[in-house]
Order: structure tokens, then sequence, then C-alpha cells
């Protein structure tokens, strides 16, 4: 990540030089406008870090109910012929497998904020298993690629900006959508899976590739840790439910009964989103209280963590967002898309979906915000071929750097090996695949 923010200031404070230098007196100077814009990314981050705290605390503590109850070891189970194929590293029993299901599930209903919470807890489980701290694991980045990608069959937010926006068919890209994120999944998969290879993990002779199984001390450092379930540790709990993994057949099944919600969705996406987070909430609930779990103590244990986690990451964010407002602000940004796109618009991706694609990596709501603008321009709109584009592009994409800062500075890992580059290529083959599937359904 030093790279990264090195090159990004590097570039907007040359750009921005540059224009200094030329700059004929008229309008806001370049540099001045570009230190108004630090200023107000600066103060955005730590905003933005605190709106968090509500989503975290609510969603962590709905967590704490089911890891108390042994849901998310059931979970685990169920899915662990699938989930170990991707994970070798991961013991099938472990907390962080629940954890990454949980997140994947939110991310395939569209529930961006109810995602980011269950992936915090995900990695702060697989830091646990981490020989080196600091250095993120193969599971991180597999698990961080499969997010920044994850397939999604009701994009929530942006069918509700499009109906905002008057559209004659705000879930018209639930199909696009699909498409686009079944395609930039398998290929986040492919790249963690390859990029590994060149990036080895740990110091010399440190684990590359195999398997971290837990010790005895391990087991009991997880149990001291978690909260009591039925006058059991939770780690003994999860360790009786998941003592077993189900049969193959199972989790195929259980895969295909997933995969049967999307003509389902698709068919009545708009009436069943709004009973999503409350249907969530009241399921988890009631597994606690079947489970015999004492929800309130849960609940408000989970939830305590929601702040921590808010204020630990505003230094990761006021980098991240500080270095995205400079290219934006210097001028990078239009200088780069400029002639590129002038050549992709005879491909199928105009300049403005262009611009999309690259906001849509580096800042989630300036990507929000600049979809939003497109909307409101008379020559655009929602049902235009380049609305369809850009809603696409922002329903199937996942804001890669602020995920790694996030996901990455919640348990302080500083060398990210890999998942920058295993994220960026399943940004672009969702692009393309955004395109060609606009291509096809949405006639220009």
């Amino acid at each position: 990540m030093n790279t990264v923010f090195v090159v990004l200031v590097g570039l907007a404070f040359g750009t921005a030089a540059y224009r200094q230098w030329s700059w004929d007196g008229v309008g806001n100077a370049p540099m001045e406008a570009m230190a108004s814009a630090m200023l107000a990314a600066a103060a955005d981050a730590v905003t933005l870090a605190f709106g968090l705290i509500g989503v975290m605390t609510l969603f962590l503590g709905l967590m704490k109910i089911a890891e108390a109850g042994g849901l998310l070891a059931l979970i685990a189970r169920l899915v662990r012929p699938l989930m170990t194929r991707l994970f070798p590293d991961v013991p099938p029993d472990h907390p962080a497998m629940g954890a990454m299901v949980m997140n994947a599930s939110a991310n395939f209903l569209g529930l961006g904020n109810a995602a980011t919470p269950f992936g915090i807890r995900a990695m702060q489980e697989l830091d646990k298993l981490n020989p080196h701290k600091g250095t993120a694991t193969d599971a991180m980045v597999m698990f961080l690629a499969i997010n920044t990608a994850n397939v999604t069959v009701l994009p929530t937010t942006v069918i509700a900006l499009r109906a905002a926006a008057g559209s004659a068919d705000p879930a018209g890209i639930v199909a696009s959508t699909l498409f686009a994120t079944v395609v930039s999944t398998a290929v986040a998969i492919l790249a963690a899976r390859y990029f590994a290879r060149f990036s080895p993990f740990g110091p010399a002779g440190g684990v590359n590739g195999a398997a971290v199984i837990p010790s005895p001390a391990a087991a009991d450092d997880w149990a001291d840790a978690a909260p009591s379930f039925a006058g059991k540790p939770s780690f003994a709990a999860n360790e009786e439910l998941g003592a077993k993994a189900a049969p193959f057949w199972v989790s195929v099944l259980a895969l295909c009964a997933v995969l049967s919600l999307v003509p389902l969705t698709l068919a009545f996406g708009r009436a069943i989103s709004p009973w999503i987070v409350p249907g969530l909430a009241a399921l988890l609930v009631g597994f606690g209280v079947a489970r015999g779990v004492r929800c309130y103590e849960a609940f408000v244990e989970g939830a305590k963590d929601g702040f921590q986690i808010a204020v630990r990451i505003i230094p990761y964010l006021v980098a991240i967002l500080m270095a995205i407002s400079m290219v934006r602000a210097s001028g990078t940004l239009d200088r780069i898309i400029g002639p590129i796109g002038a050549v992709t618009s005879h491909l199928g991706l105009p300049a403005e979906a262009l611009t999309m694609a690259l906001m849509r990596s580096l800042s989630g709501s300036g990507a929000y915000g600049y979809l939003a603008s497109l909307f409101k321009d008379p020559n655009v709109g929602p049902d235009s071929y380049i609305g369809y584009l850009a809603s696409t592009i922002q329903g199937s994409t996942e804001t890669t750097f602020y995920v790694i800062v996030i996901y990455y500075g919640a348990i302080g890992v500083r060398r990210m090996r890999h998942a920058l580059a295993a994220g960026l290529v399943a940004d672009f083959a969702g692009l393309i695949a955004a395109v060609g599937v606009c291509a096809f359904l949405f006639d220009r």
C-alpha cells in the first residue's frame, strides 16, 4: 500500500504543480483547489468512520448472537467442502469460516453496510491464525479478492438511486449485475491463486501455502476470548457443532438452494428488499432464543467492538481518501480518462462510464455521487445505455482501495502482498463483463 500511496500523491502533486505554473490567474489556483480538497477529504474520512459506528455495532451485535448460538459453526459445517477448497489454510471449524459466509451472504443481497462488519470480523478471526502479524496470509488475500467481486443478486442502493432519479425500470440492472459479478468473482479466485505464486508469505522459511493448524493453546485462546454458550465456551460449542463436515452432496444442494433465489429476486426483488435487514435481525435473534442464548447480553458484547473498530480505521481512511482527493482535484484523473475514453468509446465503454469505473475502484462515495450526477444529466439519465452501464458498474464492483484499507487497517496489516493486484484484475474482468452484457441487453 505504501507504493500505491506514494504514486498517487506524486502524480497528483506533479500535475497540480504543472497546472499552477501555467495558470492564467482565472478561477481558483490549482494548488489552492487541491489543498482544499485534501482538508475536506480528511474531514470526510472522520465523518465516514463515525458514520460506520452505528452500522458496525448493529451487525457485530447480531453476529455475536449467531456465534454464541453456534450458527456460524453450523453454516461453516454445511459449506465446509466448498470453503476448504478455497481456504485450505483455515481449519474447517474455525469461526472465520462462518464469518466469511455471513459476509458473502450480505454482499449477495447487496447489503454492503452489513457485509463490512462481517468482513472485519472474518479478518480478525483470520489474523488469529497468522504467524506473521502485519503480513496478509493467503486466506486473507483470497477472502479480500472474493469480497471485492462478490456475486450480487440485488444491488439495492443502485436500484434505490435509479428509482429516485425517475427510472422507468429501476431494477433493470439486476440481471446485468448478476452476470458481471459471477464473472468477476471467478476471475478474483483465479487471480488470487495465481498471484500467490509470486508473492511468498512471511520471511524466509515462513509458511507459504501450508495449512496453519491451531494448537490446543490457540484453541484455549479462542475459548477465553469468546462468549459463553449454554455453559460452554463458544469455541467448544463451535467445535462440537462442526465436528463433522456435511456430505459434499449436501453442500452442493445448499448451493443450488441459494442459486434458486436468483429467479425469485429477479421477479420480486423490489418487494423483497425492504424485508432483508429486519428479517435478518428477527431470524438471528429467534435463533439465539431457540439455542438458549441471552440475546441482549450477547448483542451488547458484540456491539462494543463497533466503536473501537471505527476509531481504529480513521488514520487509514484519512490517508487513502486524501490521496484520492488529490488525484481528482489536481486534474490527473481527467488527463488519464480523456485519451483512453476516446478509444474505449468505440468498444462500448464511453468516457462517462470509464470515469465511473475508475471512481468505483478508488472511492465508493465519489462513485455514488458521480452516478447520481449522470442520472441528473438530461443527455444521459438512468435509462440510457450509459445510465444502465454506469449502474451495472456501480452495483457489480467494489471499492477495492477502500476495502483493503478498511479490512487490513482493522487488524494492522501493512504488507498486503498480492491483494491489490487480484482485486484490480477482478475489477477489470467485471468491467469487461458489464460492457458485454449491457451491450447485449440494452440497445444503444
